[in-house]
């Protein structure tokens, strides 16, 4: 009689790209609630008498705003340390992740499917503007992993 065991040699190899795990509106929301705690305020004069006006074209989840009083417009990444890139906040949210995990840039560079030059730009950048914000004001960057790797927290004292 043939065993039905299985033969540990043969089970399927899954492999899964990290960047789908984390969800974007999640990361947005999450940046939201921790960039402005009392609501959202104009990053030029700090009105909170601000309006949406819909959303980023590459980048859906990225809500665009107007303030009413200096008409100044801006994004939820507007004076950031993750604005003006080309990678999504997903990616620069993961690169922390394994920053903090002490993980080479080579492997984050695998790891997130960038390019290594990417990588090394983004650490650094994100490495300068840790160093840079905490002489000026107690920058803290935190986030936390739920098991299904949802950001819940990264808090940026802006």
């Amino acid at each position: 009689m043939t065993s039905h065991v299985p033969n540990p040699d043969r089970s399927p190899t899954v492999q899964v790209n990290i960047k789908h795990l984390i969800d974007d509106v999640q990361c947005y929301q999450t940046v939201r609630a921790l960039r402005w705690p009392d609501g959202i305020a104009c990053p030029s004069c700090e009105s909170k008498q601000v309006i949406k006006r819909g959303f980023d074209d590459t980048e859906p989840a990225r809500q665009r705003y107007e303030c009413h009083a200096c008409h100044t417009r801006f994004d939820d990444l507007t004076d950031t340390i993750f604005a003006g890139h080309h990678q999504p906040l997903k990616v620069w949210i993961l690169c922390l992740y394994f920053m903090g995990l002490n993980v080479s840039n080579e492997q984050i560079a695998h790891e997130l499917d960038v390019d290594l030059s990417d990588a090394q730009q983004m650490t650094t950048q994100l490495r300068e503007g840790i160093i840079k914000k905490s002489r000026k004001s107690s920058c803290l960057m935190k986030w936390n992993v739920t098991k299904r790797m949802s950001l819940l927290a990264i808090k940026v004292i802006l």
